[in-house]
């Protein structure tokens, strides 16, 4: 007999109160990819569209409201582990929607808790993902990276100029996960700063490119310590508007003169790539260096190791 988790009205409600672009705004931002406006679709799904508070996949006919919707229709998430995964995600995030008299309170940080060692992720990112053995080790020493309890998925930690931990991206290691913790400020996103003057800064989509562009700079002789390597945590078409963490990192370093772009060789990628060069033209160096090899540096790095 197969037994259904029973789960109060009221937190169904609560779930069924999430829109969809709030969702993937607070949870899942490297998801969301600004069309125009107040439009939006996602990276997985070019036709699916957000606009006022709705969603529609128009490549398969169907739509909703809620991200309640979006994880069941789409996603093909069970109900009941829908509705926990909404709530435990967003439970403290106000809806877009909401009117603007309603007063947001700051955010706070809720990362995941540690577990007692990093193996499994260490496994992830040297073995299956070409990643230097010593940068890693340093990342976790400098609590850049950890791994979480009890999922196991390996933990990105961005921190502010004087260190502070602001946000955490998660992702899955034996799925595919991919999240940011409760309360994190995207503004602060996951980056490695040089240890001597350097007035460039390289920027990816994931930290997963960042770790792989330094460990390419480590093959080639050079010590990626000395660069500024920074991540957006996914892509962001705006030419109005800089990504959260490429703005608050100029903002920070304001030393920085040139900025590289090292984003994906896809449409996301190269579109991003262009609204940030739209947007900096008059005030930086610029240079758009997409991965040579793959749709990004990871496929670069892993098809050197290959060869």
């Amino acid at each position: 007999m197969v037994i259904i988790p029973y789960i109060k009205p009221e937190v169904i409600q609560e779930a069924k109160r999430v829109d969809l672009l709030t969702y993937l705004q607070s949870c899942e931002p490297q998801e969301l990819i600004q069309v125009s406006g107040g439009t939006y679709c996602t990276r997985e799904h070019d036709s699916l569209r957000i606009s006022n508070g709705r969603w529609c996949w128009f490549s398969r006919g169907i739509g909703g409201r809620s991200a309640l919707d979006y994880l069941i229709k789409v996603r093909g998430i069970p109900f009941t582990d829908a509705v926990a995964h909404i709530v435990g995600k967003t439970a403290a995030i106000p809806s877009v929607f909401m009117p603007k008299s309603v007063k947001q309170e700051p955010k706070k940080l809720l990362l995941p808790k540690a577990n007692g060692n990093a193996s499994q992720v260490i496994t992830y990112l040297v073995k299956r993902r070409g990643i230097d053995r010593e940068l890693v080790d340093y990342c976790i020493s400098t609590g850049r990276i950890y791994e979480s309890f009890p999922h196991h998925n390996a933990v990105f930690v961005g921190r502010d100029k004087h260190g502070v931990a602001k946000s955490a991206t998660l992702r899955g290691i034996g799925s595919d996960l991919k999240s940011n913790a409760k309360g994190s400020d995207m503004r602060y996103s996951f980056s490695l700063t040089a240890n001597a003057y350097n007035d460039a800064v390289n920027v990816f989509e994931s930290a997963i490119d960042l770790l792989s562009f330094a460990t390419l700079q480590k093959l080639n002789g050079k010590n990626p310590q000395h660069s500024n390597l920074l991540s957006i945590a996914g892509v962001f078409q705006s030419r109005k508007h800089l990504p959260p963490a490429l703005k608050q990192y100029l903002l920070d370093y304001e030393h920085i003169k040139k900025v590289i772009l090292r984003l994906d060789n896809d449409e996301p990628g190269r579109c991003t790539a262009e609204a940030i060069m739209a947007a900096l033209s008059t005030e930086y160096d610029l240079a758009d260096s997409p991965p040579p090899v793959g749709k990004d540096y990871n496929d670069t790095l892993l098809s050197r190791s290959s060869g």
